[in-house]
């Protein structure tokens, strides 16, 4: 096995371990939802209507950036686009997609997802939320971008929440985030004659630079 394939072999087992994590946290229901990971030129995606529990090293699933399908005999998810355009536009090394249940109810009430919580700040700002269309389509790929700019993650009305990152673990570390800050805004906004406190940019932005060191150097 050459290098490369190597490469691919591990990506693509990584890729079926996000996207069975998915599943195991609720975060999609059956085979909704999809994942996809960049290996040099190449992106691995979830195969469409496929259970991940079902997937092994034997049904690697890859396009070009181009969109062609390039490896594997399953056909790729139809959200194809939508994942290709974040690898357009970004320096994203992994996508993920999901169907979450408290990020997508947030995602039929507002616009942008309230400041609740200062993790935001390492989602790049204001979650925003792109507007409605058609699942896999050319539409849905533009308005998430738009909802992207200057993010890593952002909701899909009606439909999910779309994250992106440098790794795998980077891309769902941060849709767990999303949904957790989502399910907190839900739970305080739903009591009774209660408002709940919000954050404003400036506190966000202060928050946004503290980041900046966070963690092990």
């Amino acid at each position: 096995m050459s290098d490369d394939e190597t490469a691919t072999a591990a990506a693509w087992a990584e890729l079926i371990d996000t996207a069975r994590r998915t599943a195991a946290e609720g975060l999609v229901v059956g085979t909704s939802g999809n994942v996809s990971v960049r290996v040099g030129e190449l992106i691995l995606v979830t195969p469409t209507g496929v259970p991940y529990d079902r997937l092994g090293p034997a049904d690697t699933v890859a396009v070009d950036l181009d969109g062609s399908q390039v490896l594997g005999t399953l056909r790729p998810t139809s959200e194809v686009p939508m994942h290709l355009a974040v690898y357009r536009s970004t320096d994203a090394r992994a996508v993920v997609h999901t169907h979450a249940v408290h990020a997508t109810a947030v995602s039929t009430l507002v616009t942008e997802l309230p400041l609740i919580h200062y993790m935001a700040a390492a989602l790049g700002g204001p979650v925003r939320v792109a507007p409605y269309a058609l699942y896999g389509s050319e539409e849905l790929a533009g308005n998430m971008l738009r909802a992207l700019d200057g993010r890593t993650a952002c909701l899909l009305q009606n439909h999910g929440t779309v994250a992106h990152g440098t790794s795998l673990a980077q891309a769902y570390d941060r849709t767990a985030q999303l949904e957790w800050m989502c399910r907190v805004w839900l739970t305080a906004a739903a009591l009774p004659g209660r408002t709940p406190s919000l954050l404003t940019r400036g506190q966000l932005d202060e928050v946004g630079e503290k980041l900046r060191g966070y963690g092990q150097p």
